[in-house]
């Protein structure tokens, strides 16, 4: 995938089929819209693209990133998109909405037809709407395919729910609206060594940084890709109160992998939340915790030879 950084011309000698939207999560909504551009642009010979952008200092729209900017675009790539523009918003916060679909769709992408969800917005101080859209592009001789949005239990699926579902430990919930696995791939860092040094169970660091959500405190079934394959996992995400009690601690994300054995340190290797294990609390001793941790291992290695995810 070709990630533009910023509005330029993109590799569309046929023109393109883009899909617009923040895609935050590239949630089960998002892949709709993306993958209809993405099937428009095979029918018809066109480039498959998308238009995104991103916000100052890492920020994001409602709350804290559900994905780093590598998982995004590996995702979106995943999906099929071959021209990705994802300048700052910046650089196009005050372009009218005609000035939008000039400069972007027609100048940048050669647009024949655009994909978006039924709450697009566009243009400064987001002037336009799905209907705006449709008369600004026909006029310009551009298709306008408004992809209804996905649904689960019963209401629209949305970067929101995702985040209240990853926030209150409803891992189930936030996996199926997000089409795939909640994942992280944060780089590893130096912890304490208590993991190896007094459990037995060296862990892999990876932290979460400010920016970033943070999913509800506790332990998961996880996988952690290595080596070209995938190896089951254990993951903490909590404060360790075994360890240290006092109310200044740290939150960390520790992942024993009970098979793998090599240092990981400067590297970030995805990691997948399959399943919600149990709350973190205090153990009597660290025996007691080194146990929990070997079971959740077993058990993880257990999960995963029972399904078929690939």
């Amino acid at each position: 995938m070709q990630i533009y950084h910023t509005l330029t011309p993109v590799e569309a000698p046929r023109g393109s089929a883009v899909a617009l939207g923040y895609f935050d999560g590239v949630h089960c909504g998002h892949r709709l819209v993306l993958g209809s551009a993405v099937r428009c642009a095979a029918r018809q010979g066109l480039a498959p693209a998308a238009f995104t952008f991103e916000l100052p200092g890492n920020q994001t729209l409602k709350g804290g990133r559900i994905l780093s900017a590598r998982q995004k675009h590996r995702r979106i790539a995943g999906l099929g998109v071959e021209q990705y523009m994802e300048p700052p918003f910046e650089a196009f916060r005050t372009l009218s909405p005609e000035a939008f679909v000039q400069q972007i769709l027609v100048d940048c992408f050669h647009a024949q037809a655009v994909f978006c969800g039924d709450n697009f917005t566009f243009g400064a101080r987001a002037a336009g709407n799905v209907e705006r859209l449709q008369a600004l592009c026909g006029g310009a001789g551009i298709e306008v395919h408004i992809v209804p949005m996905a649904q689960y239990g019963a209401q629209a699926v949305s970067s929101t729910r995702i985040r209240a579902a990853l926030e209150e430990g409803r891992l189930d919930d936030a996996n199926a609206m997000l089409g795939a696995p909640y994942a992280i791939d944060w780089p590893v860092t130096h912890g304490k060594g208590i993991g190896g040094s007094r459990l037995g169970t060296p862990t892999v660091n990876q932290n979460y940084p400010p920016d970033a959500l943070q999913p509800c405190t506790g332990v998961y079934l996880t996988r952690m890709w290595l080596q070209d394959r995938w190896w089951p996992a254990a993951t903490g995400i909590g404060r360790r109160p075994t360890v240290d009690d006092s109310a200044k601690a740290a939150v960390t994300c520790e992942t024993y992998v009970p098979d793998f054995h090599g240092d990981l340190y400067g590297q970030a290797p995805v990691l997948e939340f399959h399943r919600y294990l149990c709350p973190i609390r205090k153990y009597p001793t660290l025996a007691d915790l080194a146990a929990l941790i070997r079971r959740a291992a077993a058990d993880s290695k257990a999960y995963f030879a029972a399904q078929t995810v690939k």
